[in-house]
């Protein structure tokens, strides 16, 4: 059984929806933990983002690249 670390935490469904189409392109095993039910009653401990730990240095060199990147273009 593969066992999932925590890597970060989100309070609101944009502030990853592009990290996770990065994370899904490198095929890194992760999970939103309380991703759907933070829409009904959010939760204090926010939407933690929860990966393999096995890929645990990948999927950190690509949050990490992430956080430098500015994804929005606006002009």
């Amino acid at each position: 059984m593969n066992k999932f670390v925590p890597l970060a935490r989100f309070t609101y469904v944009h502030e990853y929806a592009v990290l996770k189409l990065l994370l899904e392109n490198e095929n890194i095993d992760f999970f939103f933990q309380n991703e759907q039910s933070n829409g009904i009653l959010p939760y204090p401990s926010g939407i933690i983002l929860k990966v393999n730990a096995k890929q645990a240095e990948e999927a950190k060199e690509i949050l990490n690249q992430f956080q430098n990147r500015n994804f929005l273009k606006i002009e």
